[in-house]
C-alpha cells in the first residue's frame, strides 16, 4: 500500500520544445521545476508514473539538521529557511512545523557520538544541545524507560510528505511549467557532448539542459549512456496511526523506534534500527564501494534474497531510444511492507512511552531509497555531457533538504551564483 496523494494538475502533452526537461516528479524534481518557473524559465517535468508516487510521498517527513554529515549541515540550514516560505509560495499549509527533534540514546556510546557530531558542527553555531534523562522527560512526558540522555535541536522539524510535494507540483504548473505524468524519457538527445534533448516513450523533447531527478532509476538511466553511478537500494517502512493523542509535538528517534506528530491527528511510527536491504545484482558489482557503510550498519540490514532480485535481472540494463525502457515496465517502485519490522517498531514505542499503549495502526507502507556510498547526494554535471545536471542519490535526506536541493539543481542550470557550496556534491567524488 502506498499513502494516498492528491492529483497534479497535469498536461495530457509534453511540448515539442522547451528550455529545461527536467526527468523526475519527486519533490526535488518538482521544487526546481517551481523555482525556474517563478524566475520565468520554461520547465517541464516528465514523470514515468504519477508525481510523488514514490518515495517522496512515503518518507518520514523529517526536516532535521541533527546528525547531517558536515559539509551536508549548509544544504540543511538553507532548506530550513526555505521550508518556512513553502506555505506561502504554494499557497497550501504543507505541514511544516518547527517543533523540535529528540534523539534518545540507550548507552553511553551513543551519547559519545551524538557529542562527536555536536563538536563537528560547531562553526554553525546551530541550536542542538544535549540533554539528559530528566530533561528527556520534561520534554516528551509520560516515558516508560530511562535514557543515558539524548541530541535536542529545537529548529528542527517536519513537514506532509503527502501534502508538501503536490503543492509544489501545483505551484510550479500554476507559474507556467509543464508537468507530464506517465511519460517515461529512454535517453538524451546529444551533439557535440551536449544535450539537445530527450527521447520519452511519446517521442522527442528539445531543450537546451536536462536536470535528472529519478531518484532510485538514475542509477539504470546513466548506465544505459555508458556512465557508472553507485546506488543501492535500502527501503524504509512506516506506520501511520489513527488519531489520538500522544505524548508531544517533538519528532523523537530512539536507536530501534521513532514517532512523530501529523497533521491529520495521527502519528507516523518507524523502526529506526532496521530497514530492508533486498539483494539485487547491484550489490554484487558496487559492494566493495560499501564496505566502510556496512561495516558501520550492518546490524541496521535485514537482509533478503527473492522476488526483488529476480524483478530486477528482468529489467534491461541497456536499451535503444526506440525500445522500450525499465522506466516503462515498473511505473511506481512498491515495496511489500515488513510487518516484522513494523510490529518492532510498535512495541517499542509502547514499552518507551505507554501513552501509546493503546496505539492503532490505519496504514502501512515501504519505501525505496537510493543510497550513496556516502549517504551524499549528487547536484552538478557530468564531464563531457553538457547540459546535464544531476539531482538525485539523496539516500533518504531529499525530502528535508529538497527546497535548497531543488534551488541549487536550478541555479546549475542557470548559471547564477547557487544557493549553496556545491562542491560537496560533485559527481567525481566517486
Amino acid at each position: 500500500m502506498a499513502p494516498k496523494t492528491a492529483p497534479v494538475q497535469t498536461a495530457t502533452e509534453a511540448p515539442r520544445s522547451t528550455s529545461v526537461v527536467i526527468i523526475g516528479g519527486g519533490i526535488v524534481g518538482v521544487t526546481a521545476a517551481l523555482t525556474l518557473a517563478e524566475r520565468g524559465v520554461s520547465v517541464t517535468v516528465l514523470e514515468k508514473g504519477r508525481v510523488a508516487g514514490e518515495q517522496s510521498s512515503r518518507n518520514l517527513g523529517w526536516i532535521r539538521k541533527t546528525s547531517r554529515a558536515p559539509k551536508d549541515v549548509p544544504m540543511s540550514l538553507a532548506s530550513d529557511a526555505l521550508w518556512a516560505t513553502m506555505a506561502q509560495r504554494t499557497g497550501v499549509d504543507v505541514g511544516y512545523r518547527q517543533e523540535g527533534i529528540l534523539f534518545a540514546a540507550k548507552t553511553e556510546a551513543e551519547m559519545e557520538m551524538h557529542r562527536a557530531w555536536l563538536a563537528s558542527v560547531a562553526e554553525y553555531n546551530l541550536d542542538s544541545r544535549m540533554v539528559t534523562d530528566k530533561e528527556i522527560a520534561e520534554l516528551v512526558p509520560g516515558g516508560g524507560t530511562s535514557w543515558a540522555g539524548g541530541i535536542y535541536t529545537p529548529s528542527d522539524g517536519y513537514a506532509e510528505p503527502t501534502i508538501a510535494p503536490i503543492a509544489i507540483a501545483n505551484a510550479a504548473v500554476a507559474k507556467g511549467a509543464v508537468i507530464v505524468e506517465n511519460c517515461a524519457v529512454r535517453t538524451l538527445v546529444r551533439s557535440a557532448g551536449k544535450v539537445r534533448g530527450v527521447v520519452t516513450e511519446k517521442g522527442e523533447i528539445s531543450c537546451d539542459h536536462v536536470i535528472l531527478a529519478a531518484g532510485l532509476w538514475s542509477r539504470k538511466f546513466l548506465g544505459n549512456m555508458g556512465v557508472s553511478f553507485p546506488t543501492l537500494p535500502l527501503v524504509c517502512y512506516a506506520i501511520r496511526t489513527a488519531p489520538m493523542e500522544g505524548p508531544t509535538h517533538i519528532a523523537v528517534g530512539t536507536p530501534d523506534m521513532s514517532f512523530r506528530k501529523r497533521m491529520d491527528g495521527g502519528f507516523t511510527v518507524c523502526q529506526r534500527g532496521a530497514v530492508g536491504s533486498p539483494l539485487v545484482l547491484d550489490h554484487a558489482l558496487l559492494g566493495m564501494k560499501y564496505l566502510p557503510m556496512f561495516k558501520h550498519g550492518r546490524s541496521m540490514l535485514r537482509l533478503s534474497l527473492g522476488r526483488e532480485f529476480i524483478e530486477d535481472l528482468k529489467l534491461a540494463r541497456h536499451w535503444s531510444p526506440d525500445r522500450m525502457s525499465p522506466f516503462e515496465k515498473v511505473r511506481t517502485m512498491g515495496p511489500r511492507v515488513n510487518t516484522g519490522i513494523n510490529a518492532e517498531a510498535m512495541a517499542n514505542i509502547k514499552t518507551y512511552w505507554p501513552a501509546f499503549a493503546e496505539i492503532k495502526s490505519a496504514e502501512e507502507w515501504g519505501g525505496t531509497m537510493d543510497i550513496t556510498p556516502d549517504s551524499l547526494p549528487v547536484i552538478g554535471g557530468i564531464d563531457g555531457i553538457g547540459g546535464l545536471t544531476l539531482a538525485t542519490g539523496f539516500s533518504g535526506h531529499g525530502f528535508g533538504t529538497s527546497p535548497a536541493a531543488g534551488q541549487l539543481a536550478a541555479d546549475l542550470v542557470m548559471g547564477v551564483p547557487p544557493i549553496i557550496d556545491p562542491s560537496p556534491y560533485r559527481f567525481d567524488r566517486f
